[in-house]
């Protein structure tokens, strides 16, 4: 932050409703005012969601799982990951999962193992179009990082029918991260098909952890980079509950990834969800449960 006029005038600009530009967002993300681009991505996330925070709770199954358990009554989202050998493969365990969770979201893979299988000759169209008709809701994971084309690719999904997309990072660092939040906030305004933004890595390394720091600093600079994506998210059990409540007071207003069962060996106040519930209200907001379409389902 260069100045106090500066960060004032920042202010006003987005409680009016105006957006930052590119230029401005980068100059953010090499301050080392902390605070203040915490003070300006929650003041543009009030504007958005009020004080409201969502979570979803999500059952995850490796691809080749074999759905002979019954699914956590508490799931609203069931995620297949992994990489599938052959489109059969990854078509099969998509039926699979449908028939077993019934009318609740299917999601699953990553756009990097379909471009694998597109690789092979299949157009990426076929691919999609295949997942789509045996009942996928959500491709899982888009990493802006790893999808080369993020403009086709996007355009390829929305295309297919899957009309909310979920950008991702796969291992980009955080200087690297600014170029690509800017450039999902512009996508967006053509698109109008991105519904949520995790800008926080999914794959984790212990050569070059991330940081607290750098994280909430994400946090912010996708919230003030892409308003017109509505959700910014932070993965609950990837990133743990300290950090998520932070990232909640820069910019962020969704968990993903919590898990859907519901033991509590140590009793009731330690269980999963009232955990999650606990550390929302501790930051301030007013949790709210939605399901895999994104829809708020109690309160």
């Amino acid at each position: 932050m260069t100045d106090r006029s500066t960060f004032d005038g920042m202010m006003s600009r987005l409680q009016a409703g105006d957006r930052l530009s590119a230029d401005e967002i980068r100059d953010l993300a090499a301050t080392p005012d902390i605070l203040s681009l915490g003070m300006l991505a929650d003041t543009l996330r009030r504007r958005l969601h009020d004080r409201r925070v969502t979570y979803v709770r999500v059952a995850q199954y490796s691809v080749d799982h074999t759905w002979t358990d019954a699914i956590p009554p508490g799931a609203t989202e069931v995620r297949i990951t992994g990489v599938p050998g052959s489109l059969p493969l990854a078509v099969a365990a998509v039926e699979q999962a449908r028939a077993a969770v019934g009318t609740r979201v299917v999601s699953g893979y990553s756009w990097t193992a379909l471009a694998a299988l597109a690789n092979g000759g299949t157009p990426m169209s076929r691919v999609l179009g295949e997942l789509r008709g045996a009942g996928l809701d959500a491709v899982a994971e888009v990493p802006m990082d790893s999808v080369g084309n993020l403009d086709t690719a996007v355009d390829a999904l929305k295309a297919a029918g899957f009309d909310q997309i979920r950008l991702t990072i796969d291992k980009a660092p955080a200087a690297d991260r600014v170029a690509l939040l800017i450039r999902a906030g512009a996508l967006q305004d053509r698109v109008g098909c991105i519904r949520a933004i995790n800008p926080l890595p999914m794959l984790l390394s212990s050569v070059r952890p991330t940081t607290g720091y750098d994280d909430v600093k994400m946090v912010a600079i996708a919230r003030l980079a892409a308003p017109h994506i509505d959700t910014v998210q932070v993965d609950w059990l990837r990133y743990g509950p300290k950090l998520a409540q932070v990232a909640l007071t820069f910019g962020a207003d969704d968990l993903d990834g919590v898990t859907a069962s519901d033991a509590a060996p140590d009793g009731h106040r330690r269980a999963p969800l009232e955990e999650v519930k606990r550390n929302i209200e501790a930051a301030g907001f007013v949790a709210a449960e939605r399901d895999g379409r994104f829809v708020v389902v109690s309160s």
